[in-house]
């Protein structure tokens, strides 16, 4: 009976894997620095990853920029073009930062005004480890739904570039870093 139950537990994590699997979607940042692959978790975030990915099979980051770089920070885009214009999203997103994701180096979380509610398409990569930006009992954070899987260099370097003040905007890059191209990778 021993052998049956450990027979029954091994056919349960065999099938339940592959499900494991498809939580996981890969994206490419394709940059005018080079190439940033994300892994996104749509198990611990799957409102904001669905998000995420219908703005960018419908193309929506393509052309658009990193408008907010701070050195020891992190860097931000999906929101507006070269010239600063916001490019118009979708409906916010209900935050999910209560997910047990944190916001650590190389961890990618959706960028959003004092309401936690307000996330559309813009986001942010972490530089460095950012915990207080994580959600706590009472005080939500900013939701992390994704992990730098590759890139990690181009990051870095984004994230050491001059950058000036262009009224009313701080932090923007003096030579503007363009997202050419947002892919989604077809998963297994």
């Amino acid at each position: 009976m021993n052998s049956l139950v450990k027979l029954a537990l091994a056919t349960l994590i065999l099938v339940t894997l592959p499900l494991r699997a498809l939580a996981v979607e890969t994206v490419v940042l394709d940059t005018s620095y080079g190439e940033i692959e994300l892994a996104l978790d749509s198990e611990k975030a799957p409102l904001t990853v669905q998000n995420f990915l219908d703005y960018a099979r419908s193309g929506y980051y393509n052309g658009l920029i990193f408008h907010r770089v701070i050195d020891g920070f992190m860097i931000q885009g999906g929101g507006m073009d070269e010239q600063l214009k916001p490019r118009r999203g979708q409906a916010p997103v209900r935050n999910e930062s209560d997910n047990g994701l944190s916001n650590r180096r190389g961890t990618i979380a959706m960028a959003r005004t004092r309401n936690p509610d307000s996330a559309t398409s813009q986001f942010f990569i972490n530089t460095v480890d950012n915990p207080n930006l994580d959600g706590r009992p009472g005080r939500p954070g900013y939701t992390v739904f994704g992990t730098v899987t590759r890139g990690m260099e181009v990051v870095d370097k984004i994230g050491k570039t001059a950058t000036t003040t262009r009224a009313p905007f701080r932090d923007v890059p003096v030579t503007p870093i363009l997202i050419n191209e947002v892919r989604v990778l077809d998963t297994p």
